[in-house]
């Protein structure tokens, strides 16, 4: 069940990562995961690795433009 859950929160983060939002894996196996599905979609990302976790940050170049949501309130 546990795998399952995980795979999920990776969707989730790679879709915000495509929409330009960054992702934060807390666990190794997480950041493993994401890894794994940003290479697949050949996605570019920075990754900055800390103590604490991994950011996965949506690389752009000067002509891409990303669009993003408006945020909606709590």
């Amino acid at each position: 069940m546990e795998l399952l859950t995980q795979k999920m929160f990776v969707k989730e983060k790679v879709e915000r990562m495509k929409k330009g939002y960054s992702a934060y894996a807390e666990s190794p196996e997480m950041a493993s995961l994401l890894k794994k599905e940003i290479s697949k979609l050949k996605l570019k990302v920075y990754e900055d690795i800390t103590e604490m976790g991994s950011w996965f940050i949506p690389e752009t170049s000067g002509d891409q433009e990303i669009k993003r949501q408006p945020k909606t309130p709590l």
